[in-house]
């Protein structure tokens, strides 16, 4: 079933003062996590002339300072020095968390000393279950809720590439509507950098991006292989199906998936050109943990409570959690064939 709505956020924070000047004022942003999607918004944000400090482990931090942040983008490359702090402290507007899922834990213990006053946290991490695990937190007021639509990756040497035109950024109030400081927020990462918009039905968009992560997701990581390369080998009945899966999942949730959408998803994991693949795969092939757990983990959970069939679901997971085992014991490639 569909979780309940938290109470509207109150209108007078800060946030909501700089929305009534236009979002001329600056704002100051905390990014903790400095991964192609912290990069890529931080230094958009940076470039219109907000105050954006990141958050990082000690190694990225270091590399930041050094080298600065650094974007390839077709939408105009960045290169700018980059603020970045040894712990949170109070004062931001807004806290833009972009790290990965199983960091989340880390991730809310580091921010915590920046949530005071009227800070809000804007998630852009895949899935849904972190958003309750904040609210808990931090308290459902002052959590927003966030979908990032790009597909970008961070270079060994720090930098961040974007890897096609997507750049979308949806944000808004977990408990419906639109709100000054939503439309402040998106107000901050201008186009044609950033396609941001703030939006009054933010959990159903959450639920729409799960839907088709979690099929590309699921196949890219399972097969090992790109779209193009699982249809070329015969995998097309696979993919339709857990398309056709999760979106049931997002109707027994109450959270259904539009035609349009179904058909704008079809179209791509229908596309035997293609080179598309989920960032999970890439985790998996450079010997990193994956989001599994908190990604397709979701699904399948929700899929069992429908009486629904999550045999693929299950399958991708299992292939996390041997990859995971593999991980730790020190036998992947590269790791010396042990």
């Amino acid at each position: 079933m569909a979780a309940a709505s938290p109470p509207a956020a109150p209108a007078s924070t800060a946030l909501a003062a700089r929305a009534r000047t236009g979002c001329r004022l600056a704002m100051r942003i905390l990014v903790l996590g400095a991964g192609a999607l912290g990069l890529i918004f931080g230094g958009r944000a940076a470039e219109a002339g907000h105050e954006v400090a990141f958050l990082c482990r000690a190694a990225t931090a270091a590399r930041l300072r050094e080298q600065g942040l650094r974007v390839r983008s077709p939408f105009g490359d960045i290169a700018r020095e980059a603020v970045v702090l040894e712990r949170a402290e109070p004062g931001f507007d807004a806290v833009l968390l972009a790290c990965k899922a199983y960091d989340l834990d880390a991730a809310m213990t580091a921010m915590s000393s920046a949530m005071t006053g009227a800070t809000v946290v804007l998630p852009v991490l895949n899935g849904i279950a972190h958003v309750e695990r904040l609210c808990a937190a931090f308290g459902a007021e002052r959590v927003l809720g966030g979908v990032a639509r790009i597909q970008a990756t961070r270079l060994p040497d720090g930098s961040a590439v974007q890897l096609n035109a997507w750049r979308s950024l949806l944000l808004g109030e977990l408990g419906g509507g639109v709100s000054e400081r939503a439309r402040a927020l998106a107000a901050c990462f201008p186009a044609p950098g950033v396609l941001a918009e703030a939006v009054p039905d933010i959990r159903a968009r959450m639920w729409q991006k799960l839907v088709h992560l979690g099929t590309v997701a699921a196949a890219t990581l399972l097969f090992r292989a790109n779209i193009g390369e699982i249809l070329r080998a015969g995998g097309g009945d696979t993919l339709r199906a857990l398309l056709e899966t999760n979106a049931a999942i997002a109707a027994a949730e109450g959270f259904p998936v539009g035609e349009a959408f179904l058909a704008e998803t079809r179209a791509v994991v229908g596309d035997a050109r293609s080179s598309y693949s989920a960032s999970m795969l890439r985790d998996a092939e450079a010997g990193l943990p994956t989001e599994a757990g908190h990604v397709i983990g979701t699904l399948e959970r929700a899929g069992t409570r429908a009486g629904l069939d999550v045999t693929l679901h299950r399958l991708a997971l299992l292939h996390a959690a041997a990859h995971e085992e593999r991980r730790r014991a020190g036998r992947l490639p590269g790791d010396g064939g042990r």
